[in-house]
């Protein structure tokens, strides 16, 4: 079934919405602090601990990169309704890849708070992957916000299996563009983005779904043929895949 955008638009909005009314009003610990030199001022650390105040990009930035808070759950919400928009517009552009806003939120372990506020980061995360999926040209590519959404949620099933159940051709092109993105890293036996912990597990799930699910997919999209035989080879392994006619660099 193709989710239509505009129910996909309203979902994502409401999502900001419900983030906005939840973390209303929170403000970093009293006695948080960070380093001068390598964060930022006094007067920036000032900001965060007072309620509603708009955060310049480059201070929002260094907050949510910053990886040394003593309450990173706290900052979190601070920034989190800001953050959020942020991302959705797609202004925040980590240098290394959008898993690195993704353990932001991992940081804050933001599923142990409470109920109210981890179904809001929870319904956010979701609705923004839907959005992405049924927007023909989403401001952040379906593969960026995927490794983000896995990294934050530290799961990759339920996003690929939302991936899944969403067809159509918006969804088909942002599964082609994923697998031209992904085929170098896989072919190579490493996943596409930087992770804290569990890279063969995650690495192996994304190739078993992109071997079972992609290539009809693919096929039916219209993509390459050299395209659809590097997926095919993900499915070898040894000398059948090295000595493919279809492996690169092959002679």
């Amino acid at each position: 079934m193709n989710l239509d955008p505009h129910p996909a638009r309203t979902r994502l909005d409401t999502a900001l919405s419900a983030l906005a009314a939840t973390f209303d009003g929170m403000t970093a610990h009293p006695d948080e602090h960070n380093c001068i030199c390598h964060w930022g001022s006094a007067e920036d650390l000032a900001q965060l601990k007072v309620p509603g105040t708009e955060l310049d990009p480059d201070l929002l930035q260094r907050t949510w990169q910053a990886p040394d808070w003593s309450d990173h759950a706290s900052v979190l919400r601070r920034i989190l309704p800001q953050f959020a928009t942020a991302l959705v517009s797609g202004h925040v552009e980590p240098p290394f890849g959008m898993q690195e806003a993704g353990r932001a939120f991992a940081r804050g372990r933001w599923q142990r708070w409470p109920a109210e506020q981890a179904a809001a980061v929870e319904e956010f995360l979701h609705a923004w992957w839907a959005h992405t999926l049924a927007d023909p040209a989403p401001a952040v590519p379906a593969y960026e916000v995927l490794a983000l959404s896995a990294e934050a949620s530290t799961a990759l099933s339920p996003w690929l299996s939302a991936w899944e159940a969403q067809t159509g051709p918006t969804a088909d092109g942002h599964l082609a563009a994923a697998a031209e993105h992904w085929e170098s890293y896989l072919l190579g036996d490493r996943l596409p983005w930087d992770t804290w912990d569990d890279e063969e597990e995650l690495r192996a799930e994304l190739t078993a779904w992109l071997i079972r699910h992609a290539s009809d997919r693919l096929r039916a999209h219209g993509v390459s043929g050299e395209l659809l035989h590097r997926i095919r080879l993900l499915g070898l392994s040894g000398p059948d895949r090295w000595e493919d006619p279809h492996w690169p660099g092959h002679r």
